[in-house]
Parts: structure tokens; sequence; C-alpha cells
């Protein structure tokens, strides 16, 4: 703006126009910072929720239904244990198929065991979570003082 604009007033300086943006102090722009991430990390964990309900809902039904299929595998693992044990009975007597056929199920439990204790055994937890931890920086950890 210059003298012979009307808009330029030599004792008050240029008149703002309705294009010029309101004048903020700090002070207001950092609350509207501060207010704009906090809603942001609230949506953010709105639908972290919401996707959560989502997928333990599916996880819940999935298991609903791997629950009914271990009961049906057990219920015809035990009539075909059954029909084996009636079938041996027919060649060398009852006792001795039961007997053969209670080692069986022995032998494959003592497998699964083992194999169960050794996928056990190597579980190593939650090693990048705690790497993590680490490097978390002194000010940020909670004061053990005020524990």
């Amino acid at each position: 703006m210059t003298n012979a604009d009307p808009g330029w007033k030599a004792e008050e300086g240029p008149r703002s126009t309705p294009e010029d943006p309101p004048k903020q102090s700090l002070g207001d722009l950092i609350t509207e910072v501060t207010r704009d991430f906090s809603t942001l990390m609230r949506q953010e964990l709105d639908l972290a929720k919401a996707e959560f309900r989502e997928s333990a809902k599916r996880g819940g039904k999935g298991a609903g239904m791997l629950g009914g299929a271990g009961v049906a595998g057990n219920l015809a693992l035990f009539f075909l244990s059954i029909a084996l044990w009636w079938a041996l009975g027919e060649l060398i007597g009852n006792g001795w198929s039961a007997l053969i056929v209670a080692v069986l199920w022995g032998i494959i439990a003592a497998a699964l065991a083992a194999a169960g204790r050794k996928a056990i055994k190597s579980v190593r937890g939650m090693p990048q979570t705690v790497q993590t931890m680490k490097n978390i920086p002194e000010t940020l950890k909670p004061n053990e003082d005020n524990s």
C-alpha cells in the first residue's frame, strides 16, 4: 500500500482488509495446537477401541467354532478308539485290545507333551518391547519416590 492508496492513513499505517488473517498470540496458537493434538489422540484411541472390539468379536466367534470342533474331534476320537478296541478284541480278546489302545494313546500323549514343553521353553516374552522401554529417557519415566 502506498500513500495514494485509500486504505492508508499516515498516522495509523495500513488498514486491515477482510483478507488479512486475525492476529493470534503465541499462547493462543499453542492452546489450539494442544487442543487439536488432544482431539486427534482421542479419535485415534476411539478408532483403536472400535477395531479391537471388531477383532475381539470375530476372534470370539472363531474361538467358539474351534471349541466346537475340538469337542466333535474328541468324540470322533473316542468312538474310533472304541472301534479299534472292538476290532482288536475280535482278534486277541478284549482285555489285551484295551491295553493296546491305552498304550497307543499314552505314546501319543507323551509325544505331544514333549513337543508342547519344547514349544513353551522357546517362548522369549516381549524382547522388542523390553528393548524399547530401556530406550525411554529418564525424564519420561515415573518418579519412584512418588509411587
